[in-house]
């Protein structure tokens, strides 16, 4: 368990305790503090990118208990207890997760800013398939999805890639679901 503490005059720090890629952090936080900023700013962990700051780029994307969040739009705190992980709690050790080696293989990247983003989103996308969550693109929402290139591109509109990687970053995705089948 690591403790970091920080000390803003005028500021009540609050205590939150997070469990970041297997490891439990307890932080003294001011309580305005992002998930994003938290991570980034306060553990050292930058893989997950400040882009718009708004949440409208993903390139902040985090798992929080397996679901995924714009780290950017919430606060630290609000997640004391929680499981998050982030780009760096993909892989295991030097092996890469498949969704991973797929961006390799497909050369899903490009300058890569939105890759941490992308992956944590993809990771996510794909339980959410396999757990039968229809998309706004499902024909058929009392079966179960069909990962057809539409629901992949559906499920990823929430991140953005300034290199237009899209076709791989697609033909990675399906890669990946076949894969892990």
């Amino acid at each position: 368990m690591n403790h970091t503490s920080e000390r803003v005059d005028g500021i009540d720090t609050v205590q939150a305790r997070l469990r970041i890629n297997g490891t439990t952090h307890v932080l003294d936080l001011d309580p305005r503090v992002t998930l994003l900023d938290a991570l980034r700013e306060h553990l050292g962990l930058t893989g997950s990118k400040k882009g718009c700051d708004h949440g409208q780029c993903g390139a902040c994307t985090v798992l929080v208990e397996g679901r995924r969040i714009n780290a950017c739009l919430t606060l630290a705190v609000m997640h004391d207890g929680d499981s998050i992980t982030t780009v760096e709690g993909l892989a295991t050790g030097d092996v890469l997760s498949p969704l991973q080696a797929a961006f390799v293989r497909h050369d899903g990247f490009q300058c890569g800013y939105c890759t941490p983003g992308q992956l944590c989103s993809a990771t996510g996308m794909l339980e959410e398939v396999r757990a039968g969550w229809p998309s706004v693109v499902t024909t058929d929402v009392a079966g179960s999805p069909t990962l057809t290139d539409e629901e992949i591109r559906e499920r990823m509109s929430g991140n953005l890639c300034r290199c237009s990687a899209y076709p791989n970053i697609v033909a990675a995705i399906a890669d990946a679901a076949e894969t892990d089948a």
